[in-house]
């Protein structure tokens, strides 16, 4: 299409429990990878504004803005890191011209059913959690019931009944991210739920997000998918220099801060191995993203007090006092 059938542009806020799904439903609405995605929960922890280009039902083009939120959950009173990622969740859904809540539709049935795991009690205690914030606001959300293939088929028409009796919501869709099931009417409700205007990014940018922190992202999710049983999520990366090369090359410097010397040793592996399988994964992911060779260096370095450093915070979009 021409850019002069572009009516309509805003941004649509996803917001859900940890784990819900929200990362890989903001990816398949894109196109493309902008979001990080692992099955450790709380993995995103800032606010990521990812570009999507949608059709309306009268078939003209909308520019949907998806701000890929944190998962909302009960942190703890010192857990500043914690508070700060749910502030920033609640923060997109308030400025957003709509809300998505994406639940977890396989650990809400398990859950009810008392056959759940401990983390599918916490997913659906959570979802009422967002819920409950949710009926406070002015605007009303729509509802994506996600990984809808993980229960019965026949099991379906009965949660969307429990959901639609409990209010708070102009449309429930039913979707499987992973397999793109129910996306096609998701995103046209969406592109029709923008107010109209002009494209407010690029067409050809897929991410409203700083390179040394999308970088940053990259590793932070090799990190988390090679240890996820065996580091806490309290570690983070921070790309310390970019250097462009004359060659067309890129040099990306960065730092794996973890809180304890054993984590550090973790992180490393024996003779180095961790780190380096980390370091090749997540080289060859920023290759495909920025179409030019990189040349990777990763150190880890032990920082106690790294989630009480003001810096961290303003350079992830993350409010310090909260």
């Amino acid at each position: 299409m021409s850019a002069s059938s572009t009516t309509r542009s805003g941004f649509a806020a996803i917001v859900g429990a940890p784990n819900a799904g929200k990362s890989t439903l903001t990816n398949r609405l894109v196109g493309e990878k902008v979001s990080i995605v692992t099955h450790k929960v709380q993995t995103t922890r800032f606010q990521i504004r990812a570009i999507a280009l949608l059709d309306t039902s009268e078939g003209n083009r909308a520019q949907v803005v998806l701000v890929d939120t944190p998962g909302i959950f009960a942190p703890r009173k010192q857990d500043r890191l914690a508070k700060s990622m749910v502030h920033a969740a609640w923060s997109g859904a308030d400025d957003a011209n709509a809300v998505v809540h994406v639940v977890d539709a396989g650990a809400w049935y398990r859950h009810n059913r008392n056959e759940g795991s401990a983390q599918d009690r916490l997913a659906s205690e959570d979802t009422e959690r967002v819920m409950a914030g949710l009926s406070q606001r002015e605007r009303k959300g729509v509802l994506v019931l996600n990984k809808i293939d993980t229960i019965p088929t026949e099991e379906t028409l009965p949660i969307i009944a429990h959901f639609d009796q409990a209010g708070g919501y102009e449309r429930i869709f039913v979707v499987s991210a992973t397999k793109g099931d129910g996306i096609d009417d998701l995103a046209t409700y969406l592109a029709d739920a923008m107010p109209e205007g002009p494209l407010l990014y690029p067409e050809d940018q897929a991410a409203d997000i700083p390179m040394r922190l999308m970088a940053a992202e990259i590793t932070r999710e090799k990190l988390f998918l090679r240890l996820h049983d065996e580091l806490p999520y309290a570690s983070m990366v921070e790309t310390e220099k970019w250097t462009d090369r004359k060659d067309g090359s890129v040099r990306i410097d960065q730092i794996i801060y973890v809180r304890r010397g054993t984590q550090k040793g973790i992180v490393l592996g024996k003779g180095g191995t961790t780190v380096k399988d980390i370091g090749a994964a997540a080289r060859k992911e920023m290759e495909d993203w920025l179409g030019r060779r990189v040349h990777l260096f990763i150190f880890v370095k032990v920082r106690e007090n790294w989630m009480d450093d003001r810096a961290r915070y303003t350079e992830a979009g993350l409010e310090f006092d909260v």
